[in-house]
């Protein structure tokens, strides 16, 4: 999952909506730092409210990526997209296109759901824009036993830039991704990357329920979120 499909059920809790995008931050900000759920399990009871909500929320997100990953669907139209990356990509062999064929099943899928309720990628927005960025890295730094740099900077212009809602966007899409290969040591996307896209929109709109059906917490199991997925 991406952050609007983690977060945008939680919208009414700033910190637990940050928790649910915490991990990719940190895979921004500081790929050295990972916050797993056993990393933050001791604090989801805490007496601070917000490193509370912050543990809860990184505990969702993994749980999120845990069944999403697992699904057929997600197998599915990552393994088409993968093949559509191929396509443009002829003579790349390496890693980049599964890589992609991943990535853009979550980035367009976030697409889909903005276009469905443009009104909750600015709630969304909202909560970021209502915390207090040093808090977060202070409180992200006390679990992940770290010191945590650059977080308190890159809060306010993510939520500034808004850039979320240029997975709408083509080309935006495809500056956006350049930027993602950048970060992790990929070569650029040429420009002809785009011509996959809107094949590959409909794509994961065609599978979007599939790829949001959440499955049935075993019996006497529980969860430490307050809302429950909706397809």
């Amino acid at each position: 999952m991406n952050y609007f499909a983690h977060g945008r059920h939680f919208v009414d809790d700033a910190y637990f909506l940050a928790g649910t995008a915490l991990p990719d931050w940190l895979g921004v900000v500081d790929r050295r730092i990972r916050l797993r759920s056993r990393d933050v399990a001791p604090f989801v009871e805490s007496s601070d409210s917000r490193l509370a909500a912050i543990a809860r929320g990184v505990t969702r997100h993994h749980e999120d990526d845990a069944w999403f990953h697992a699904t057929a669907a997600f197998t599915e139209v990552s393994w088409d997209l993968t093949d559509r990356a191929q396509s443009v990509l002829p003579d790349d062999e390496g890693f980049r296109p599964s890589f992609l064929g991943h990535i853009l099943v979550e980035i367009l899928l976030d697409s889909v759901l903005i276009e469905e309720d443009p009104s909750q990628l600015e709630a969304y927005c909202a909560a970021l824009d209502s915390l207090d960025a040093e808090v977060v890295e202070r409180l992200v730094g006390q679990m992940a036993a770290w010191e945590v740099r650059r977080l308190a900077h890159m809060l306010p212009r993510f939520s500034q830039e808004r850039f979320l809602s240029d997975y709408r966007d083509d080309a935006k899409l495809w500056f956006r991704l350049n930027q993602v290969m950048c970060r992790v040591g990929l070569p650029a996307l040429p420009s002809r990357f785009q011509t996959i896209f809107p094949a590959a929109r409909k794509l994961v709109g065609r599978f979007r329920d599939d790829l949001l059906r959440r499955p049935q917490p075993l019996p006497g199991t529980t969860t430490l979120s307050t809302r429950e997925e909706s397809p």
